[in-house]
């Protein structure tokens, strides 16, 4: 049976979805963007910021489904500009210490409310 994950901890979606679902021992984490949870505003003065603060989001989503970081079987990245990809990509080689998950990286016409960065994760609970 499949369970809707959600926390405060994380922003609230902006469209009809879940923050993440949680199915037979694994969870599918909704992209994250870089809204800060406690105000609802967007944080991107810097790529880096907005790059650490998705993963914090995603961070805080998977561990509202009983899960980390260290757990994470996949990721999808989608970045407005595939020119941002070395910046983003050594923050978000710096959440990881061995055995990276399998991802893929993208660059799309436009990503939800104008950001630079957006993540998705599958991971084992």
């Amino acid at each position: 049976m499949k369970q809707i994950i959600r926390t405060n901890s994380a922003p609230a979606p902006i469209g009809p979805y879940n923050q993440a679902v949680a199915f037979n021992g694994m969870v599918y984490a909704s992209g994250q963007i870089a809204i800060n949870p406690e105000t609802g505003v967007l944080e991107m003065d810097t790529l880096q910021e907005e790059a650490h603060l998705v993963m914090k989001n995603l961070e805080a989503v998977l561990k509202a489904a009983g899960s980390d970081l260290s757990k994470i079987i996949k990721t999808s990245i989608f970045l407005s500009d595939m020119a941002l990809f070395q910046e983003v990509n050594e923050v978000y080689g710096s959440y990881f210490e061995k055995d990276f998950p399998a991802r893929e990286t993208v660059a799309v016409k436009g990503l939800p409310k104008g950001v630079n960065v957006e993540i998705s994760a599958i991971a084992a609970i």
